[in-house]
C-alpha cells in the first residue's frame, strides 16, 4: 500500500508544471542564433515583452545588486504565486464588437489628475543598481509617456534631485508624482520626508502599511542586504489619522490585502487604496493583488465605486492590467519590471511603458472590450479564485 501511495506522490511530483520566472517566448532560442555573446546585455530591440527585461538584468547585474531586486519573503511561495495565478482567470472574448476606437479610451483619470494609461511606475528602491541617472530615469519616461511615478523613500535620488527632475510641460501642467513614504521610528524623521515631498510638489503621499518589522528574506540575506522596515514605527490607523493631519495631500495606504482592510480604508477617509503584497516580499503565503481584488469584489464591491483603487505585484502583461480592470481596479503598477528595464536606462523604461500600452490595447481588443474605462466583469471568469480568497459566510 505503502509503494503505491509513493509511486502516487512520485507521479503527482513529476507532473507538477516547474515554475519558471520568464517563460519561454524564445528569447534565448533567437539570441543564440545571432552573434549575441553569452552573459552580455541583449540589444533592446530584442526585447519584445516584459519579463525579457528581467532575464536581460540578469545577464548585466551583479549577483548582490539583482538578488536585492529579485527577493522575496521565505520559501518565495507569494512571489511565485503573484506570477503564476493569472492563469486562473480567464477570459470571456465577445465576438463581433466594435473595437477600432479601444486606443482612444487607454487615458484614465485618478484623484483627479489624467494620464495616458491605467499604468504607473510603483515605487522601488535603489534605481542606482540599474543605472547611474537612476529614479531620474523613471521622471524622464513618466513625464514623456505621462504616466503616473510614485517615487520610493529609499530612492538613490533624492526626493529633492527628483523632485528638480520634472517637467513642467505634461498634459497635467507641472508633472504628477507621488511620494511613497514609510514611517520611521521617531516620527519627527517622517515629518520632515513629508514636508520635503510637499515641497517638492508631490501629488499625494503613498504611505506603505504592510511593512510593521523585518521580513524574512532568505536571498538578500545571504548579501547581507539591510532591509529599511527595521526602524519603522507602530503602525496603527491612529497613525494613519496623524499623518493625514500633518498634509493637506492625499494619503494613500499601501499594502491593503483584505476586504476589512479595504473597508477600514473607506471608513477613515482614504481618498484612495493601494492593494499589494509588497512583490511578495513582506509574508509569504499572502494573497496576490488579483486574489485581493476578487475578494473585495466578493465581499465589499461598494469599495470600488467609493475610492480609487491602485494595484501590484506580479504584473507582467497587458493582460493582468486587463483583469484587474474588470474587478474594478484603476490604476496598475509594476516595479521590479522597471528596476529590470533601467539597465538600459531611459530607453529601457520608455520601451517598458510603451510595451504595456500596447498590450493593453491589443488584449483588450482581442477579448471585445470596448472600453478600457469601464471594462466589464463580465469580461472575465474569476470563479477559480474561489477557493483560494475569504468569502463572507462562506
Amino acid at each position: 500500500m505503502r509503494s503505491i501511495y509513493s509511486l502516487t506522490l512520485v507521479s503527482a511530483v513529476l507532473a507538477a508544471e516547474p515554475f519558471l520566472n520568464e517563460p519561454d517566448t524564445g528569447l534565448e532560442t533567437y539570441l543564440y542564433s545571432t552573434n549575441y555573446t553569452q552573459g552580455t546585455q541583449p540589444l533592446l530591440k530584442d526585447v519584445r515583452g516584459v519579463p525579457d527585461f528581467d532575464w536581460a538584468a540578469r545577464q548585466t547585474l551583479d549577483n548582490q545588486k539583482y538578488s536585492f531586486y529579485r527577493t522575496a519573503s521565505g520559501g518565495e511561495w507569494s512571489y511565485r504565486n503573484n506570477l503564476d495565478i493569472w492563469h486562473k482567470v480567464k477570459f470571456r472574448p465577445r465576438q463581433l464588437n466594435d473595437v477600432s476606437q479601444l486606443n482612444k479610451t487607454l487615458p484614465v483619470t485618478f484623484l483627479g489628475y489624467n494620464f495616458s494609461a491605467p499604468i504607473f511606475i510603483a515605487p522601488a528602491a535603489r534605481a542606482a543598481y540599474g543605472d547611474e541617472r537612476a529614479e531620474l530615469n523613471f521622471v524622464d519616461a513618466a513625464a514623456n509617456e505621462n504616466i503616473l511615478y510614485v517615487a520610493a523613500l529609499y530612492a538613490s535620488k533624492t526626493i529633492e534631485e527628483i523632485g528638480a527632475q520634472k517637467h513642467n510641460d505634461t498634459p497635467n501642467g507641472p508633472q504628477v508624482t507621488f511620494q511613497q513614504i514609510y514611517t520611521n521610528a521617531n516620527l519627527s524623521v517622517t515629518w520632515d520626508a513629508i514636508s520635503r515631498a510637499e515641497a517638492a510638489n508631490a501629488k499625494a503621499i503613498v504611505w506603505t502599511i504592510d511593512a510593521p518589522g523585518d521580513s524574512v528574506r532568505h536571498r538578500a540575506a545571504r548579501y547581507d542586504t539591510t532591509n529599511a522596515n527595521s526602524v519603522t514605527s507602530p503602525l496603527t490607523w491612529d497613525l494613519y489619522d496623524q499623518i493625514r493631519n500633518r498634509t493637506s495631500l492625499p494619503v494613500i495606504p499601501k499594502g491593503i490585502t483584505t476586504v476589512e482592510d479595504a473597508l477600514l480604508a473607506v471608513e477613515k477617509g482614504a481618498p484612495a487604496i493601494y492593494i499589494s503584497n509588497h512583490g511578495g516580499r513582506q509574508l509569504d503565503h499572502s494573497p496576490s493583488p488579483v486574489e485581493i481584488a476578487y475578494e473585495i469584489y466578493r465581499n465589499a464591491p461598494q469599495v470600488f465605486e467609493q475610492v480609487d483603487v491602485m494595484a501590484d505585484s506580479g504584473v507582467r502583461y497587458g493582460s493582468d492590467v486587463l483583469k484587474l480592470l474588470a474587478l474594478g481596479v484603476k490604476m496598475v503598477g509594476m516595479g521590479r519590471p522597471f528596476m529590470y528595464a533601467n539597465c538600459y536606462g531611459l530607453d529601457g523604461v520608455t520601451k517598458l511603458i510603451q510595451i504595456m500600452k500596447t498590450e493593453i490595447v491589443h488584449d483588450g481588443g482581442q477579448a471585445g472590450i470596448t472600453d478600457l474605462r469601464n471594462v466589464s466583469r463580465s469580461a472575465i471568469n474569476a470563479r477559480a479564485l474561489d477557493d483560494t480568497v475569504f468569502l463572507q459566510g462562506a
